[in-house]
């Protein structure tokens, strides 16, 4: 999917898309029933009253990802732009409906979106496995693969998207079996693994699995049977599992892995390098860390972002914030520009509100977007203060940056509400998000209130 450059992304948010959002909501208030959908009529003539936007690709991504926990105003809003501006539908913009549809498990919705597109593509699918996967509809995820024959695309591309979204949302026993478990080899299986090598790289997804499910057992005797297999592990598996044993409390182990690539002679890219510099930051100091980063650019390997938020959260976990804000400045300047991981490393260690704030503006200003996550934090960290007035600005830079807040958001803000006594408040947004369809927390407060009622 396209991504944009964060100072036009900033652009887009801060002018055209405004003005594209209240055209789209002023139509919606005016229509007494809602648009069917999703099946589209031809597109109407644009409204010559409408005011005159040039609409792309672009735009119309960045508007459905402010609608991305709203399923129905973002399926709405992708009916009107084709109904009432002509645009038509990329392969791209109904990628990003159907993904919103599957966040939701409106999967009926999604699967008619998709006989009605143009033109399917890997992503398309890649994006049904993911969220079936995230559903835990392994079944359903197993079964639309099989189905890939009818748009030419079901092949090794696919076969693999379906074993990662597997493994990405946990779903490794089964993903193991499916590839390497006696039920592969069975009649029924093959039609879904074909004739595709179960090489490396499969291996190394399933490796990632059991990591990102953080049995590190399992990950230790999943990598010794990967040498039993005679299954040649490269430089992925290696980060990898060197990434297991620093998440598993045992850095040192991982930088005795990195030397034994050196010995190997496997040379080690940026993901690597960070993965080692994490770990030798965490056994050995943050100095040794730096050090190491400066040894990665003699050897010609280029630091990324990841590279310094590493330093930036080293630095802010002992202390040296002044430091991490050095480090902040040298990025845009080495033509690394900061993203919200890194203003995330250095919230979380401040402590005075308007410290917090001013580093917002200074985030914003940069045109790096805080995403919902980033609110979520601001907001529980000032409602563990007991400071709602920054609660309350951190809330309206999110709506004037177009974000829908989603149940993380909402639950921040209505515990702030609930621990300063403010009961009608919270009652208001609990019931909003309530009417959304998003999921609130049990609060026997916000109960009693209203039985009291």
């Amino acid at each position: 999917m396209h991504l944009l450059n964060p100072r036009f992304r900033h652009f887009i948010v801060t002018n055209i898309q405004p003005s594209l959002i209240l055209q789209f909501h002023t139509s919606q208030s005016k229509t007494t029933t809602k648009p069917s959908f999703p099946n589209h009529q031809t597109p109407k003539t644009p409204n010559p009253d409408h005011e005159q936007l040039t609409l792309n690709q672009s735009t119309i991504l960045e508007t459905l990802s402010c609608y991305n926990n709203d399923w129905k105003r973002a399926m709405d809003f992708f009916n009107w732009v084709e109904s009432e501006h002509g645009f038509k539908h990329t392969t791209e913009t109904y990628n990003h409906m159907i993904d919103v549809l599957g966040k939701f498990f409106e999967f009926d919705l999604a699967r008619q979106l998709i006989d009605e597109m143009p033109e399917r593509d890997h992503t398309t699918f890649r994006v049904m496995f993911k969220r079936y996967a995230s559903a835990h509809l392994v079944q359903e995820a197993i079964d639309c693969y099989k189905k890939l024959g009818e748009f030419n695309l079901k092949d090794e591309t696919s076969f693999l998207n379906l074993v990662d979204a597997l493994c990405e949302y946990k779903h490794v026993i089964e993903a193991e079996e499916l590839c390497l478990g006696k039920e592969s080899k069975d009649e029924k299986f093959k039609d879904v693994i074909g004739s595709f090598e179960m090489g490396t790289k499969v291996y190394n997804m399933i490796l990632r699995g059991w990591f990102k499910m953080r049995w590190w057992g399992k990950c230790r005797e999943f990598w010794e049977q990967m040498d039993k297999d005679g299954v040649c592990k490269d430089l992925y598996s290696y980060s990898i599992y060197m990434d297991v044993q620093s998440k598993s409390g045992k850095p040192w182990k991982a930088v005795k892995l990195y030397k034994e690539m050196k010995k190997k002679g496997i040379k080690l890219d940026v993901v690597a390098y960070n993965t080692v510099i994490q770990a030798i930051g965490v056994s050995e100091g943050v100095d040794v860390a730096v050090n190491l980063g400066r040894e990665m650019v003699e050897l010609g390997c280029e630091p990324n972002v990841v590279t310094y938020n590493i330093i930036v959260k080293l630095l802010c976990e002992n202390g040296r914030v002044r430091e991490a804000y050095k480090v902040l400045d040298k990025m845009s300047k080495r033509r690394c520009a900061p993203n919200v991981i890194t203003y995330h490393c250095i919230f979380r260690c401040l402590e005075k509100p308007n410290e917090i704030l001013a580093l917002l503006d200074r985030m914003i200003d940069s045109g790096v977007s805080p995403n919902l996550d980033t609110y979520v934090m601001l907001i529980r960290k000032f409602g563990r203060w007991g400071f709602l007035r920054p609660v309350f600005i951190v809330w309206k830079k999110m709506e004037d940056h177009g974000l829908s807040p989603n149940e993380f958001v909402y639950n921040a803000l209505i515990d702030a509400l609930v621990e300063k006594g403010m009961i009608d408040m919270a009652r208001k947004y609990d019931e909003e998000m309530l009417a959304k369809g998003l999921s609130a927390k049990l609060r026997p407060e916000l109960v009693k209130g209203e039985c009291d009622d």
